[in-house]
């Protein structure tokens, strides 16, 4: 038989599946919105979408999905990316 959870346990349980849930869509949202970016191969749609994206970037950092360094490679790339357009 199956050991029976306090209700701290289930509390917890609730809680991980929430905020698995949350990170899971703000990872998504990040994902997508770098995508739709490296997508575009006009440089003036570009600049416009970037500083959107640069947004979403450091929302990610300041919940914690993403690590600050990891924001700066991936914004530095982008940037990098826009100016090879032409």
């Amino acid at each position: 038989m199956a050991k029976k959870r306090s209700l701290s346990v289930l509390k917890r349980i609730r809680q991980n599946r929430r905020r698995y849930l949350r990170n899971k869509a703000r990872k998504e949202r990040l994902k997508n919105a770098i995508k739709e970016l490296k997508k575009i191969t006009n440089k003036e749609e570009a600049l416009k979408l970037f500083p959107r994206v640069q947004s979403i970037i450091d929302k990610a950092v300041k919940v914690g999905i993403i690590h600050k360094n990891k924001a700066a490679r991936i914004k530095s790339k982008l940037a990098e990316y826009i100016a090879s357009l032409s």
